[in-house]
């Protein structure tokens, strides 16, 4: 994760690095933190999937500016404002804010970082191998499900192409599964962003697709998909 801070305020660029560093440290989660004392030094690298930039900088710096520049870019990063002034947070829509943070109150940044890595939960490739024994890469965020196919799995994507692959399934569910998969049969694992509709002996996906819940996932599958509701869908 590249995280970048843009504060002219070193005592608040430091702060925020110091949050950022003990959240990752804490999570073991791997990150790279360049901070920028003014918009001008940051778009001259501008690589970052999360940006936190005050609103108000030095030398008339403007934040909305800098982030409707990011956007014009085809930039990607998300991008947590930084204010004392919360009347200053209603001009954020115009640039699609991911966070308006107090730089009073630093316990946001850890709030927002949650956040965040919950909407890259599924920016990941998982490694199989199909029936040529070539390994290929499929994408968690284009896979819808995975089913038994004899004794090999099939991989079925969002746009209708499948991929055959050697595995088992109860081996599929324990490697998916802390990225919002579920378990929901004994030959379907399903993702649970892609469930349209949930009754009591059945789910239906986006596509229409309809899978029965068997009997001994019904109950973990009611929980982790309350969970994901819960966590995910805010």
């Amino acid at each position: 994760m590249k995280v970048g801070i843009v504060e002219d305020e070193a005592v608040w660029r430091d702060k925020i690095q110091a949050v950022i560093e003990t959240y990752c440290r804490d999570k073991n989660i791997p990150v790279q933190i360049h901070a920028y004392g003014s918009g001008k030094d940051f778009m001259k690298d501008s690589d970052a999937d999360l940006l936190f930039l005050d609103i108000e900088l030095a030398e008339g710096e403007d934040g909305f500016q800098i982030a409707e520049q990011l956007m014009h870019e085809g930039k990607k990063c998300k991008v947590c404002f930084l204010t004392s002034h919360a009347e200053l947070a209603r001009s954020g829509y115009r640039v699609n804010a991911f966070r308006y943070l107090d730089k009073r109150h630093l316990e946001e940044v850890s709030e927002a970082l949650d956040s965040f890595l919950k909407t890259k939960i599924q920016d990941r490739i998982l490694s199989c191998t199909d029936t040529a024994g070539m390994r290929i890469g499929i994408n968690l965020k284009e896979l819808l499900l995975v089913e038994t196919y004899g004794r090999k799995l099939r991989y079925l994507m969002l746009d209708g192409r499948e991929h055959i692959c050697e595995g088992k399934i109860s081996e599929a569910a324990q490697s998916l599964s802390p990225f919002g998969f579920s378990r929901i049969h004994r030959s379907y694992l399903v993702n649970l962003k892609y469930i349209e509709k949930a009754q009591s002996h059945e789910v239906t996906l986006c596509n229409g697709f309809k899978v029965m819940i068997g009997r001994a996932h019904k109950d973990a599958f009611k929980k982790e998909f309350f969970k994901w509701r819960m966590w995910f869908d805010n």
